[in-house]
């Protein structure tokens, strides 16, 4: 039966949803299922998918405020609680300004045979060098990221560490890294800012 509205629906329903969904990604790559299989999950899949497009938000997710006053993100490529994409990384902000994730990759987030793609490893960096200059109501944007691979980072569990170099009028310069059981593998400096407030918003 349909709600009256989503803040109706439990959030760990959602959470519940995505990761079924970030099941189906893994076993999609990985599966070894015969061709009569193959066929029948395919059926159910888009079943599923029609099932819940008969109520679509128009446009992307964006930020929409939640009954506890915070944002809710949760399109969000990174740390999206609906988004299957996103790993998730829960990000972890230290007294002293450090900023840390745990999280772990597979199938999905391969490139080199056994390790993340590139572009991955990218995406994680961009969004916890990003963090160390979050305010609250007031995200920080990247300016700049420059990226040294040091080596190949495992699929598997990884870290990813950053915290503020210095801060320059509106901009914060940041470093940080990917490290895995091996060591660093990927070392990131990033500089960001606060867009300013259009009048509308302000």
């Amino acid at each position: 039966m349909p709600v009256d509205s989503e803040t109706d629906i439990p959030e760990a329903l959602y959470a519940s949803l995505t990761d079924s969904v970030r099941r189906l990604v893994d076993a999609t790559i990985r599966s070894r299922a015969d061709l009569a299989t193959l066929t029948s999950a395919k059926a159910k899949i888009d079943a599923a998918a029609d099932e819940l497009s008969h109520s679509l938000m128009p446009g992307s997710f964006g930020v929409q405020p939640a009954e506890d006053g915070q944002s809710r993100v949760w399109g969000n490529a990174v740390i999206g609680l609906r988004n299957a994409l996103a790993p998730p990384l829960l990000i972890h902000h230290e007294p002293d300004g450090r900023v840390w994730a745990d999280v772990t990759l597979g199938a999905a987030y391969e490139g080199p045979a056994g390790h993340v793609h590139g572009g991955i490893c990218a995406l994680l960096l961009d969004h916890v060098l990003g963090a160390t200059a979050h305010k609250p109501g007031r995200p920080a944007v990247t300016g700049t990221l420059t990226l040294r691979y040091e080596a190949g980072t495992r699929l598997g569990p990884v870290r990813a560490e950053a915290h503020i170099d210095r801060i320059d009028g509106v901009k914060t310069f940041a470093v940080g890294h990917l490290a895995t059981a091996d060591g660093i593998t990927v070392r990131a400096e990033g500089v960001f800012f606060h867009p300013r407030a259009s009048p509308r918003d302000a």
